[in-house]
């Protein structure tokens, strides 16, 4: 047992080393011997956690993933949400890392994004990680009723679809400076607030 404990902790060790790599330098400035350099381990050592350099890259996507979900259920944790509104509210200003302690994880997540676009096994984790934060923002908006009194009821799936749509965007716009985080949280909470009108 300790020995699969070292093996997952080693796995982590080297996906952290992948993301401060790809901070730097973009995913195609990640090599594996970079790599190991950074983690402080042999070639060896990265070779035995994973097999290619793909499936590295995988397994730190899924761990950049895990690292945005804790956070969002820590956040809400912290700020206990009266409503499924406000639940919702914490999560999307979580998950678009606007602020300024998550900038280096933003140019890492859309480093990995963009490669998605020719990585089909990036892609595929991608479309997990969105599915389930779809699905976990839907439930939201259904359970915030979304305005009862509006003249068309809103469809939770399709709100939580423009919803990640929206996070990714205003990321990227505060990423190249199109935007600041003070203008990008407004252009969320606008939107999040006329879902509720």
């Amino acid at each position: 047992m300790p020995r699969q404990v070292d093996h997952e902790s080693r796995r982590r060790l080297i996906a952290e080393a992948v993301c401060r790599l790809a901070d730097e330098r973009g995913l195609e400035g990640v090599t594996l011997r970079d790599v190991a350099a950074r983690a402080q381990v042999s070639m060896g050592a990265v070779q035995r956690c994973f097999r290619t350099k793909e499936e590295m890259l995988v397994f730190a996507l899924g761990y950049i993933g895990e690292r945005i979900g804790e956070r969002v259920g820590a956040r809400l944790v912290r700020s206990p949400a009266q409503s499924a509104a406000t639940a919702l509210g914490l999560a999307a200003t979580e998950i678009s890392l606007l602020r300024e302690e998550h900038r280096a994880e933003a140019r890492v997540w859309l480093a990995f994004v963009a490669q998605a676009a020719v990585s089909e096994a990036l892609a595929g984790t991608l479309r997990a990680n969105y599915a389930a934060l779809q699905e976990a923002f839907a439930r939201l908006v259904a359970e915030a009723g979304g305005g009862a009194d509006r003249a068309v009821p809103l469809d939770p799936r399709r709100e939580a679809r423009t919803l990640l749509a929206l996070a990714d965007g205003l990321t990227t716009h505060v990423l190249i400076g199109h935007l600041t985080p003070h203008e990008a949280h407004e252009v969320l909470h606008a939107h999040l607030a006329g879902l509720w009108e």
